[in-house]
């Protein structure tokens, strides 16, 4: 079972969730090894815990490490909707560390109960809008088509698209999924427009393999850093959740896209704290 901090917290606090599954790959395993070097990266000296929107995360109580999860194959999806839902209703606004983006679809039934009208933001290069793969309907590259047939969500705004195929475009057609691909970006102004609950969901593919090289599905032409951080900056709703999944230390140089991953937590851990009174 994931640790329990004993800190006080603030009202709506953050929690890491390291959620160790890859189980879902299609291609190359070792995602399951992300979460703890994602920490290890986010608590390195070479920089501070300051996010770029002003909040100290280094402050005791502005987030809780709710530690990972051991999980079995045969009744992880069970496990991770538990603990996630164990987390919202102890008041937390969990960010989990994943593993494989298959871990996004039982988050997010712990969520789709608890939060009306949520809105999903999904950084990938790929939709994962499969209705089955390699005869898998759990793939990580099935999530969002259950997401969608179980109505967990009102609306999936995806970001940084580039591997639309003809499936899934009729996927997205059919679950009124918004797609902005690569080529439709900067996008700051549709994502200001998104009213809260939101809840993040970012594959470290959807950035170029330049900046990421960890990851199992590399795909050239992606965003940057910044481009990423930009349109992150630029949601303006209540974060009420987040998962940053797909990072693959096997295929990682110098600990690269480990300190991209912690990156990206640090300031998504800051807007999630923006939120908290809204």
């Amino acid at each position: 079972m994931p640790h329990r901090t004993a800190k006080p917290l603030l009202s709506a606090a953050p929690a890491l969730l390291g959620i160790p599954f890859d189980a879902n790959s299609s291609y190359l395993p070792g995602a399951a090894g992300a979460p703890p070097l994602i920490r290890e990266a986010f608590r390195c000296d070479s920089s501070n815990l300051w996010a770029e929107t002003g909040v100290d995360l280094g402050q005791d109580g502005v987030f809780a490490d709710a530690g990972d999860l051991v999980l079995d194959a045969g009744d992880a999806f069970a496990h991770i909707e538990r603990a996630v839902g164990d987390l919202l209703d102890n008041g937390h606004r969990p960010v989990c560390l994943g593993g494989d983006h298959s871990i996004t679809y039982p988050i997010l039934r712990a969520f789709g109960p608890r939060f009306k009208d949520l809105t999903i933001v999904h950084f990938d290069a790929h939709p994962d809008l499969y209705d089955e793969l390699q005869g898998n309907r759990y793939s990580h590259a099935c999530p969002f088509a259950r997401v969608m047939e179980e109505n967990l969500v009102k609306r999936l705004v995806q970001i940084g698209i580039r591997t639309m195929n003809g499936h899934q475009r009729e996927q997205a057609d059919r679950f009124g999924v918004e797609v902005i691909g690569m080529e439709d970006l900067p996008a700051f102004d549709r994502l200001e427009k998104i009213k809260g609950p939101i809840y993040i969901s970012f594959d470290m593919d959807v950035l170029d393999p330049a900046y990421a090289p960890g990851i199992s599905h590399r795909e050239p032409g992606g965003m940057s850093v910044r481009e990423a951080l930009s349109h992150l900056h630029a949601i303006a709703g209540a974060i009420v959740g987040a998962d940053i999944v797909e990072y693959n230390p096997r295929q990682d140089v110098s600990q690269l896209t480990a300190t991209v991953a912690a990156k990206i937590l640090k300031e998504i851990l800051g807007l999630v704290c923006r939120s908290r009174t809204r």
